[in-house]
């Protein structure tokens, strides 16, 4: 049975949720599921704004039947090839033969290495600012290289203000009735989804996504369209300044992110006891996280919402905790910047891991590391603890000087 959501008079959600997938991409947790989003225009000409995933086929295709009733599909728009948003694409061309696709030219040679239909005799070829015309309304198409696959275009309706934006704006979790952004609580239950699923799949490509807020920023946008998450129709402005944040690099609030990698506890309460210094300095915002129980992905998004980062590491191999050096390395791959961090060490014999993290750490762009490094041979002592203070001290100051 169809399942569809009217955006517009003439425009249809018509994509579909999945709650049973456990990894996004095979990589990321999503206890909340996940939305795929694709969009089906009613005008003089048909129009489909990308497909699915093929977890959600047989929904997808009951959704456009309803809609199209009986009319065949004219053209697919393909925003963006990854396979979550066109892993049916095959099927729509099988179904509806004489559908035109409209890509952009990097767009081609990545529908080849998937598929083998001919597309090169369906292909609709536009470029930066092209235009095209359905009917009633007029779209444009805006290249978005990097944001974050290189053939990657948003399309902008011209006539309604709607953009179609592929993966910016997405969010992990799936529907739960409620379309639109102001039908729910978005900052209560939905940011820090959004906040994930940004900084882990977009994080990267901070100045790719910088040049497209730019040229959207020229536009008079009503709606907007993601292919993954709630659909926004109201307070478009508040949720752009998050990606630009996010984008810039810059953190999100004042706060200091504890991330922790202990064996036997001892790592672990070293840097319990320095929260408790932090919180007694009146700083109220405080994360703590153990590597080891904890997914990268939720802690590379809180590194990019915290100003402050306080890395705690024992020694281990002569190195770096292996859960704190993939932590690291993710934070480096995502080219986080502009942190103040603290360094804690341990080490029962060779005290290593401080000078390891702080290569890793120093070799990321605008990163102050604070000299106040704690270093802890097995188990914090007493006489220890005025360094731990200095630390403490040192963090509150710098987080008043910003």
């Amino acid at each position: 049975m169809y399942c569809v959501k009217r955006i517009k008079d003439d425009l249809f959600w018509v994509g579909g949720t999945d709650r049973r997938l456990a990894l996004f991409e095979n990589a990321f947790p999503i206890p909340r599921g996940i939305s795929y989003n694709a969009y089906l225009l009613v005008d003089e000409k048909t129009v489909l704004f990308d497909t699915v995933d093929r977890a959600i086929t047989e929904q997808f295709f009951e959704n456009i039947e309803a809609i199209l009733k009986g009319r065949t599909l004219d053209y697919v728009v393909v925003n963006h090839m990854e396979p979550d948003h066109c892993a049916t694409l095959g099927e729509i061309v099988r179904r509806y033969p004489e559908v035109k696709v409209v890509c952009n030219p990097k767009t081609v040679p990545i529908i080849k290495q998937f598929y083998n239909f001919d597309i090169d005799s369906r292909a609709m070829i536009v470029k930066e600012n092209d235009t095209f015309c359905t009917g009633r309304h007029t779209f444009t198409f805006i290249m978005a290289p990097m944001v974050h696959w290189p053939e990657v275009m948003v399309t902008y309706d011209t006539t309604d203000k709607t953009l179609f934006s592929a993966d910016a704006f997405g969010t992990f979790g799936a529907m739960n009735g409620n379309l639109f952004a102001d039908e729910v609580n978005f900052e209560r239950d939905w940011l820090d989804d959004a906040r994930r699923y940004y900084t882990n799949i977009v994080g990267k490509y901070g100045p790719s996504v910088q040049t497209l807020l730019k040229k959207a920023s020229a536009l008079e946008i009503h709606t907007l369209c993601p292919l993954h998450g709630p659909v926004w129709r109201k307070d478009i402005d508040w949720y752009v300044d998050k990606y630009l944040t996010w984008s810039s690099y810059e953190p999100e609030e004042k706060a200091v992110m504890i991330a922790y990698g202990s064996i036997y506890g001892n790592t672990e309460n070293a840097a319990n006891i320095l929260a408790g210094m932090l919180a007694d300095r009146g700083v109220r915002n405080i994360a703590m996280y153990d590597v080891s129980s904890t997914h990268p992905s939720t802690m590379i998004s809180e590194a990019f919402r915290c100003s402050h980062l306080v890395i705690a590491s024992v020694t281990y191999n002569g190195g770096i905790f292996s859960n704190m050096e993939h932590f690291l390395m993710d934070l480096k791959a995502h080219n986080l910047q502009n942190r103040t961090v603290a360094i804690m060490e341990n080490g029962s014999w060779g005290v290593l891991s401080g000078k390891q993290m702080r290569e890793i750490i120093g070799s990321m762009k605008n990163m102050t590391i604070l000299d106040e490094t704690v270093t802890v041979k097995s188990a914090l002592k007493e006489d220890q603890l005025a360094i731990l203070e200095g630390m403490a001290d040192a963090i509150v100051r710098t987080m008043n000087q910003q």
